[in-house]
């Protein structure tokens, strides 16, 4: 069974049609939306700040989503993949945004909808990435403009594909 917890009271709470692998943590302060998924060894931690998840987010295996004492929380929006072991720290994503593999967002990072993060990006604290493009490198810089297959046979089929993932799992008796 995932590890879920309270932190000083606050306990996450989830919408409809969540999964939750069995070595997920979710803690603290952190909303999720509907048809969401949280994978294995992924950890979303609202112990020092909020996080806020809109609906059919997957969160992969190995993600680590965490905030800045006091200072910045995370926000992440609708139709979002973060992909394997990246890392989502303080930060705001919008809707329709693939996070690659490996990735990381230092704090006050603004994702803009319709976007990709690069696997392997590192997206250094306060850039702004505008709507409809693809970032990649150390630092991460603008490589290109999405089109509309990039949005369709990336973005979307990712994120309607964890759906697909989640149901083959046996629900919890």
């Amino acid at each position: 069974m995932a590890i879920i917890r309270k932190v000083k009271g606050v306990a996450p709470i989830f919408g409809e049609n969540c999964f939750l692998a069995d070595n997920a943590t979710v803690v603290g302060d952190v909303v999720m939306g509907n048809k969401c998924s949280v994978w294995f060894n992924a950890v979303v931690r609202g112990d020092v700040h909020s996080i806020r998840i809109g609906n059919n987010v997957n969160i992969q295996d190995g993600v680590i989503i965490h905030c800045t004492y006091q200072k910045s929380s995370v926000e992440i929006g609708n139709n979002v993949s973060i992909a394997h072991n990246a890392i989502v720290h303080g930060c705001k994503i919008r809707d329709n945004v693939l996070i690659g593999m490996g990735s990381i967002l230092m704090d006050n990072v603004v994702v803009e909808s319709n976007s990709i993060v690069a696997a392997g990006a590192v997206v250094s604290k306060g850039t702004h990435i505008e709507s409809g493009s693809v970032w990649a490198g150390i630092p991460a810089k603008k490589i290109k403009n999405m089109d509309e297959q990039l949005l369709k046979g990336e973005v979307n089929r990712i994120s309607d594909s964890y759906n697909m993932y989640a149901s083959w799992y046996d629900k919890e008796d």
